[in-house]
């Protein structure tokens, strides 16, 4: 039943614009007041948590290596997998962040009779990944063009490659198909696979669900409800919201409110929820740290700094508990004045 939250949510947001949208007066709630408010707190909360991620002590020296660490120099040294200088942390970073390396070697291990313990490859997750990601991430771009004018060339050419397999008029994007396709794929995952769906909660399915319905909004705002919306008015709003003097037509459709309701909710949920690893991989000690605690000695920040003790100092200060314990010392404890 996980999910099943997941989806009334997301119906429950749906049905608010709707018949918000329907109010008078309530369309410049949804189309200036939240997208502002939404803004606001994701820049505050995305800088709240990586202040705190940064000034988090990290106690141990815990990178995460598959590979030989450098040590010998007869000893082949595994550059990529077991880091040691700041260039090789940064290569390693940007194959993770741009190529998903390490999902790329995920796989998938199972206890058969025997008791036999097999490893399978499961390379279907990282394309699932890539292509979901990716997809978002053209996306993103591609609208930019509703909050820029002129519009700049390259953005103009990145839609030509999204949609270079033109079926019908208007266009159909490869990337609007990619991440719908992306978010089912990896929200089937979380039902099919019983080992993820053990461990999965709302907060892993309510993203996929509100992304899907962002998508499915917008889709339906380009290919089959074109006449519902007028896009020179939708421009006029997104770059009024840019230049923070934003202006509501009267002919803008429902579907418009809902699409952008729906972004709103997700923007704002963004620094509160796991699609914050955007920003949690560069700050993830597992992966930035160097691999060279056989060269460079790591200090627990968390640890007091402790001033030399010898142990004559340690007797002399403890010398008459240590007596009367019974525990031998090197001094004895000078007479006192009766016995004197």
């Amino acid at each position: 039943m996980k999910y099943a939250f997941s989806f009334l949510a997301v119906i429950a947001l749906i049905l608010i614009a709707w018949l918000g949208s329907q109010v008078p007066g309530m369309p410049y709630l949804f189309g200036v007041a939240l997208p502002y408010l939404a803004m606001m707190i994701f820049l505050g909360g995305c800088i709240y948590r990586v202040v705190q991620w940064g000034k988090s002590p990290v106690p141990f020296s815990i990178q995460t290596t598959c590979g030989q660490g450098k040590s010998l120099d007869f000893i082949k040294h595994d550059r990529l997998e077991a880091p040691d200088t700041l260039p090789e942390v940064v290569a390693r970073m940007f194959l993770e962040i741009v190529t998903f390396r390490s999902l790329f070697r995920n796989t998938k291990s199972e206890i058969h009779d025997g008791p036999k313990l097999t490893y399978e490859s499961s390379k279907w997750l990282w394309l699932f990944a890539l292509i979901f990601h990716y997809s978002f991430l053209m996306i993103i771009i591609r609208h930019m063009r509703l909050f820029l004018d002129p519009i700049p060339a390259w953005i103009g050419w990145l839609e030509f490659g999204d949609g270079i397999f033109q079926v019908g008029a208007p266009t159909w994007y490869i990337t609007d198909v990619g991440l719908l396709a992306g978010c089912v794929l990896l929200f089937s995952r979380r039902i099919v696979n019983r080992h993820v769906r053990f461990i999965s909660l709302i907060n892993d399915y309510f993203p996929l669900v509100l992304i899907f319905s962002i998508a499915a909004t917008g889709i339906l705002m380009r290919y089959f409800l074109r006449t519902d919306i007028d896009i020179v008015t939708i421009k006029q709003l997104a770059v009024g919201l840019v230049t923070f003097s934003p202006v509501i037509g009267t002919k803008i459709g429902a579907i418009f409110y809902i699409h952008l309701f729906l972004v709103c909710v997700l923007i704002a949920y963004f620094p509160f929820s796991k699609l914050m690893h955007f920003a949690g991989v560069f700050m993830s000690p597992t992966r930035n740290m160097k691999n060279n605690t056989r060269a460079v000695r790591h200090i627990n920040p968390w640890n007091p700094r402790i001033l030399p003790h010898s142990y004559a100092g340690y007797e002399d200060e403890f010398r008459e508990f240590m007596v009367e314990a019974g525990i031998p010392v090197e001094k004895e404890l000078p007479p006192k004045k009766d016995e004197e």
